[in-house]
């Protein structure tokens, strides 16, 4: 008779940031051991709150389920020696198996004879592996940090208090670092008190008695109600924003949300001040009107109940009043500094010990910025406004705002700089230089910020390049892969004509200039270009199917841009089943043009009208391909033009004359088709159905 599972690991608080990762850890390593152990099972169904993580596992099976299966060994005339004897592989065979040579049959399989086996195992009672079995699911579980306690040897994410563990009414005598497992759980650490569980399908609803809701889903969606409850009374427009959610979620075990005031007059500090404050130091979400401007209250999450909400929301109030009174303080005082003051100090911060100070770092954007700005070809008040804000892109990084609040870099910097006088332009250019902060933050809006953006991205990634920090596996502690993936979100989202080579050597004869670098230039471009390639595939990925990627990133992709468009124009051909055929007299041609030595097509050594003709066509569709490259559907069409004329060729000549002149030229016409070819795509690694 199925049984239901119940494990519970009782713990010391867990970091919010921890949680979620852990629960799905916790159930698929259970899974996945139930399986491997041939023990049917049904639902799933994982828990967390901060203080436990738990797995209940519907209709568990009472036993292993029985093996009876034919499993094939060696070939017959490896597992017989020359006298009819087992050879040493059949009797591997047999140890592996755990079965006696006596028991071998043979059977034919495509034309060879194969030795078989029938192999049974009588499954065990369920019971009696589950200590084994949930002891080594709980020792190989892995978190980002871990931690031992008293004189256990064992690392776990936080100290285990007690353990439930039930097969049906049973209780699992599991023992981890002399914590026994029983029927007893833990409610909420002031509301609640033990809560006693006969059997698992009771875990929840115990639970719920003492003051937990272990179900996430459930106490999310408990929280955003009572949120929107709020939110509909007073008519505001609460900011919940998902990570706070996310982390609030797995700080409570019974959320009642509440709210707070704050003085008007802290209004005065910028809005994001404000919002920080509340958000990363206080897990509170601000209070927005219609038009989207912050009010003087916060809403919070207490994990309790609704009993004195009022002296919880004045303790509240007094804690952030603090806080705000603090950056207030630090607002008013920054104010004082002037910019120019500001950019000196940076050449006390380093930035990197063989890189230089961050004073040296702006110098290397001023000048990366400058190029890159002449490289687009940009107009003087432009390329004024670039030289301007890159010179004082990093000067708040020295007020005492962002000493407090480092996520506020940039913006800051806008409002001190417009505050100082800057114009407009430089003043958004220094906040938007971070941008793309992250996977899904925009791309910088305007032209002056996009440089800057980029030039600082370019010298991080040159310098560290240089030195010989290169990401490897999952290791990148400079985030040297968001610096490239933002890079080319720019160049994808502001549409700018500039190559990767370009942007590389501008940024090289930078470093060059101040002698820093311990490798060779032409090993930093090489290796850049293939860093950045990956990013470049990541994206084509999210649009195109993977041998279209292939095929595309086989012949470059210097030109971001088009290669992304290169990449849409030949997935849309694809779909069309016609294609398959040009693609084909692509491919024949790319074929043959690998055996030529020369380019060079002299027309006077034509013999047939076929190979003349192609030669004429070739001329047409090669200038037109060339005027069109950049607009690749245009340009991929103008290509295709030539797939009559090629099928007509090798329908008619042959190519491989057994004259060498004639033979040379044919394979030289070839070769000239070929190279506007492969400038498109390598047309071989498309997949076809």
């Amino acid at each position: 008779m199925p049984k239901h599972l119940l494990l519970e690991l009782g713990l010391e608080e867990v970091p919010a940031r921890f949680m979620r990762g852990a629960m799905g850890q916790l159930r698929e390593r259970l899974e996945r051991w139930l399986t491997d152990s041939r023990i049917a099972y049904g639902d799933v169904q994982a828990f967390a709150t901060p203080r436990r993580l738990a797995v209940l596992v519907h209709n568990v099976a009472d036993k292993q389920t029985d093996i009876h299966e034919e499993v094939k060994g060696p070939a017959k005339k490896i597992a017989l020696d020359e006298n009819g004897a087992w050879t040493k592989a059949a009797l591997g065979f047999a140890r592996g198996q755990g079965v006696e040579p006596e028991q071998f049959f043979f059977k034919e399989l495509n034309g060879v004879e194969y030795i078989y086996a029938n192999k049974s195992s009588i499954g065990t009672d369920t019971a009696a592996v589950l200590v084994e079995g949930l002891t080594s699911i709980i020792h190989s579980m892995t978190f980002p940090k871990n931690m031992r306690w008293g004189a256990n040897e064992m690392r776990f994410v936080r100290p285990i208090r007690w353990i439930v563990a039930l097969h049906g009414t049973d209780i699992i005598p599991l023992e981890i670092e002399g914590v026994q497992a029983q029927k007893v759980s833990r409610g909420h650490r002031f509301l609640g008190g033990d809560a006693v569980i006969e059997e698992p399908a009771q875990y929840v609803e115990r639970l719920r008695e003492q003051f937990v809701i272990v179900d996430v889903s459930e106490r999310e969606t408990e929280i955003a109600r009572q949120i929107e409850a709020l939110a509909a009374e007073k008519n505001w427009n609460i900011a919940v924003k998902d990570d706070l959610l996310e982390e609030v979620l797995f700080l409570v075990e019974y959320p009642t949300v509440l709210f707070g005031a704050f003085e008007p007059s802290f209004l005065s500090i910028p809005q994001d001040v404000l919002i920080t404050s509340m958000r990363e130091h206080q897990r509170y979400f601000p209070v927005l009107n219609a038009e989207g401007q912050l009010m003087p209250y916060f809403v919070t999450v207490r994990n309790g109940d609704s009993k004195g909400l009022d002296m919880v929301a004045k303790g509240n109030e007094k804690v952030l009043r603090a806080r705000l009174s603090d950056a207030k303080f630090f607002y008013q005082e920054d104010q004082k500094l002037k910019v120019i003051d500001c950019v000196q100090k940076l050449d006390s911060i380093v930035f990197h010990e063989e890189l230089g100070t961050i004073g040296d770092k702006v110098r290397r954007i001023h000048a990366i910025a400058d190029a890159l700005a002449l490289a687009l070809q940009s107009d003087r008040q432009t390329a004024l406004w670039v030289s301007r804000a890159a010179d004082i892109c990093k000067f708040d990084l020295v007020t005492q705002m962002v000493y407090e609040f480092p996520e506020l870099q940039g913006v800051m910097g806008e409002d001190y700089a417009r505050k100082a006088g800057e114009p407009e332009e430089v003043a958004h250019a220094i906040n938007e230089h971070y941008k793309p902060r992250f996977a899904g933050d925009p791309a910088p809006e305007s032209l002056v910020g996009s440089i800057i953006s980029m030039a600082d991205k370019l010298d991080t990634l040159v310098g560290c390049f240089g030195i010989g920090i290169i990401p490897t596996g999952s290791q990148d502690p400079y985030g040297l892969r968001r610096q490239a993936t933002g890079i080319v979100q720019i160049l994808l989202e502001r549409e700018l004509p500039l190559t990767l080579h370009t942007m590389f050597n501008i940024a090289l004869d930078v470093y060059d200039r101040v002698q820093v670098l311990k490798r060779d230039c032409e090993d930093i471009r090489k290796d850049l270009y293939d860093f950045f390639g990956l990013r470049v595939k990541n994206v084509l990925s999210e649009s195109v199917r993977y041998d279209v990627v292939d095929a595309i990133m086989a012949s470059g992709y210097d030109d971001v841009k088009l290669t992304v468009a290169r990449g849409e124009a030949l997935m849309q051909a694809v779909t069309d089943e016609s294609f398959k055929l040009t693609v084909e007299s692509f491919n024949r041609v790319c074929n043959l043009a690998s055996k030529a030595a020369s380019t060079v097509v002299d027309e006077s050594k034509f013999q047939q009208e076929e190979e003349r003709m192609l030669y004429v066509r070739w001329t047409e569709v090669h200038q037109a391909f060339n005027d069109s490259y950049s607009e690749p559907a245009d340009a991929l069409a103008v290509l295709g033009q030539l797939k009559e004329a090629i099928h007509s060729f090798f329908d008619n000549v042959m190519v491989m004359a057994e004259d060498d002149t004639v033979r040379a030229n044919r394979l030289a016409l070839l070769k000239n088709i070929a190279g506007d070819i492969h400038r498109f795509a390598d047309f071989s690694k498309l997949v076809w159905a």
